[in-house]
């Protein structure tokens, strides 16, 4: 396939605790105008590109502290990849760790808004992150992102 069709990777992480009903995952939603009043499908764990000739774990990582301004500590447990629907090829490992969403701190992005004015507008690239028990977590998540769900459910696997 030649270089300029080739879609590029993604890598995240999925954090994970243990809660009062089971596992909680951490997911966070995008800011921008085109997703402020979509809810459900429309979370994602925390990712981001992978750089060329970058590790695909510590993209995942810096991604995840880019996007929410937080360090996840403990091992990674490899989650595997997903082919979302757009085509993009996403990795993501499960860390178990706790953080306050309310600390959530994002990089931004830069964009026309409103379309055709001519101003450029800056949103946040997260605009909210919040802990759900897998059930919830299962609808509020992009449809593509659901295996990772499943994968964490089915319990141990690999760590790094």
């Amino acid at each position: 396939m030649p270089a300029e069709r080739q879609r590029k990777k993604s890598a995240g992480l999925l954090l994970y605790r243990s809660g009062e009903g089971g596992i909680e995952v951490l997911l966070v939603h995008p800011g921008g105008p085109f997703w402020r009043h979509k809810d459900e499908g429309a979370w994602s764990i925390p990712k981001g590109e992978i750089d060329e000739g970058e590790d695909e774990l510590a993209a995942a990582r810096r991604e995840f502290s880019e996007e929410t301004g937080y360090h996840p500590k403990g091992k990674a447990r490899d989650l595997d990849s997903v082919r979302q629907p757009g085509g993009k090829h996403v990795h993501a490992w499960a860390v178990q760790d706790d953080w306050d969403p309310a600390r959530l701190t994002s990089n931004s992005f830069e964009m026309e808004w409103p379309p055709h004015s001519g101003r450029i507008a800056a949103f946040p690239e997260i605009d909210n992150a919040a802990w759900f028990g897998l059930d919830e977590a299962r609808t509020k998540i992009l449809k593509g992102q659901i295996p990772f769900l499943d994968r964490l459910a089915a319990g141990p696997a690999k760590t790094s």
